[in-house]
């Protein structure tokens, strides 16, 4: 049944939303101010017609958006857009009583994404490469991708090929692709099993396409060239399918908030440091102890450190700081933390920082929600929030980062 609604604001996951008389109806990819035909599924409404639109919406890059499970926001305006986004912050460090200043939002580019998360599957006999679509374990084949490095989308029929031996005949096949400057690194998970002869045939196959290194299950099978990322000068190699902030732009966005954090500090904890994105640039002018729980990340700090020669001394350490974080005289030695957490945020490495005194923090996070959780922890400990820098890494998502600078006192 279908009814006229008017759109009051748009949603922290990309919804427009509109009161109605049986309470918030969420509509995607409705803006606010329009007046809309819509068919009602419980709180869920889907645009029948649009009868007065915003002038806020604009025409979607990409063939696929409504489709595409990846993008929600397209069809908004940018500057309206990244208002919103940096709104959606805003709100959650309100909710905790956070005051901090948060500054205009770090703009990304279409075509900066330059590590993608791929399905593969046989459907109808045909081989679909893609991604699912909206709300949906449905799989659409990709035949564009504004948002991606072009190198990937250029890739898409030599990832069909290479898909066929691999994806079983139920269960999908995942590909993670990396640009590289060497060229595309790609991994394979899921895969069904293979024989000898066939890892041959394949390996051949990835030598032919000219990608720089592939694994499957972990196993690197081939790599012509190491796929190496630039941070900062140096030269690192990510683990198959390991951690990579997603744009290149945008971590050097925040990798130069994370510096400007710590100032002068002589000596800094890096924790959830990863294959060491802020930890090598910190080095210019601090010696660093970067910490991390995935070993593989460790491992490949510790390769790229021995040919950052220019830097001072960076220690690592693997180490669970979910199970076990830093607390009481650890911190002792360092005069700035750095934190970047995955979504799930630090709340037990917050507690423990709270408890001392490390003149400066810097907390680096993907989820505005745990963000405003662990400041408020930071803050009711003795810590003063100055400022929070948002960071639009996922164009077109209702995902934000964000950089927020601490000091003690």
């Amino acid at each position: 049944m279908s009814e006229t609604v008017f759109v009051d604001r748009v949603g922290h996951r990309g919804d427009g939303i509109a009161e109605t008389a049986s309470g918030p109806l969420y509509v995607p990819f409705a803006l606010p101010g329009e007046e809309l035909v819509v068919e009602r599924r419980g709180e869920r409404g889907r645009i029948v017609e649009i009868v007065v639109p915003s002038s806020e919406r604009v025409e979607p890059a990409c063939v696929h958006f409504g489709r595409c499970g990846g993008c929600a926001l397209q069809h908004w305006q940018g500057d309206a857009y990244r208002a919103w986004k940096r709104e959606q912050l805003v709100a959650a460090l309100a909710g905790h009583g956070i005051e901090a200043p948060v500054e205009a939002v770090v703009a990304s580019r279409p075509g900066e994404r330059r590590r993608v998360s791929l399905t593969a599957e046989r459907i109808g006999g045909v081989m679909v490469v893609g991604f699912h679509e909206r709300a949906s374990h449905g799989l659409f084949d990709l035949q564009e991708c504004p948002v991606a490095d072009p190198a990937i989308v250029a890739a898409l029929p030599a990832l069909r090929r290479l898909a066929e031996p691999l994806a079983g005949r139920r269960d999908p096949l995942r590909l993670t692709v990396t640009a590289t400057r060497a060229g595309l690194d790609v991994a394979a998970t899921d895969a069904r099993p293979l024989d000898e002869r066939a890892r041959d045939r394949l390996v051949s196959q990835v030598l032919s396409l000219g990608f720089a290194r592939f694994s499957l299950e972990g196993e690197v099978l081939v790599a012509p060239q190491p796929p190496t990322i630039d941070v900062d000068g140096v030269a690192v190699v990510p683990s198959p399918g390991g951690f990579l902030q997603a744009s290149a732009r945008a971590e050097a966005a925040m990798a130069a908030l994370v510096v400007e954090g710590v100032g002068d500090a002589r000596r800094v904890l890096d924790l959830f440091a990863g294959i060491g994105t802020f930890a090598l640039r910190l080095a210019r002018t601090a010696s660093v102890h970067a910490v991390d729980g995935d070993a593989p990340a460790v491992a490949a700090l510790g390769d790229a450190r021995r040919f950052a020669t220019d830097r001072r001394p960076i220690t690592a350490e693997v180490r669970d700081l979910f199970r076990r974080p830093f607390q009481g005289k650890e911190f002792a030695r360092y005069d700035a933390v750095v934190l970047d957490p995955p979504f799930a945020g630090a709340r037990a490495q917050s507690e423990a920082l709270a408890l001392v005194a490390v003149p400066r923090v810097v907390m680096v996070s993907c989820n505005p929600a745990t963000l405003a959780r662990d400041l408020a922890v930071l803050v009711s400990g003795g810590y003063r929030a100055e400022k929070v820098v948002p960071v639009d890494q996922f164009l077109w998502s209702p995902h934000i980062e964000a950089v927020a600078f601490l000091r003690r006192g």
